[in-house]
C-alpha cells in the first residue's frame, strides 16, 4: 500500500510542450507513419497484459513482499515533525 507517492510531472508535462509535440505529431502523421514499426513492442505488451505480467500477483511474484521505506520515510517524518511541534508549543509559557 502507497500513501501519497505520485510522480512529480516534468517541467515540459506541466508547460504543455509534451501535450504539443503529441498533437503536432498526430496532425503531420508521423504516428501513423511510425505504426509498423511499434507492432512488435505492442505484441509484446498485450501478451504480457494477457498473461498477467503486469497485475497485482504479477508484480508480488517479480517483486516479493513490499518493503518498508519510501513513502513511509514521508509518513514517519512528518509524523515525527507534528509531534516534535506539539513538544515544544507545550513548553513554550
Amino acid at each position: 500500500m502507497k500513501f501519497f507517492c505520485y510522480r512529480r510531472p516534468s517541467l515540459k508535462t506541466m508547460l504543455g510542450i509534451t501535450r504539443a509535440k503529441k498533437r503536432i505529431k498526430k496532425e503531420l502523421g508521423i504516428t501513423e507513419a511510425m505504426k509498423p514499426f511499434r507492432w512488435w513492442t505492442n505484441t509484446k505488451r498485450r501478451f504480457k497484459r494477457k498473461i498477467g505480467y503486469e497485475s497485482e500477483a504479477g508484480r508480488l511474484i517479480r517483486n516479493g513482499l513490499a518493503r518498508p521505506g519510501g513513502c513511509l520515510m514521508v509518513i514517519v517524518s512528518v509524523w515525527s515533525s507534528i509531534t516534535i511541534a506539539l513538544v515544544v508549543a507545550r513548553q513554550m509559557p
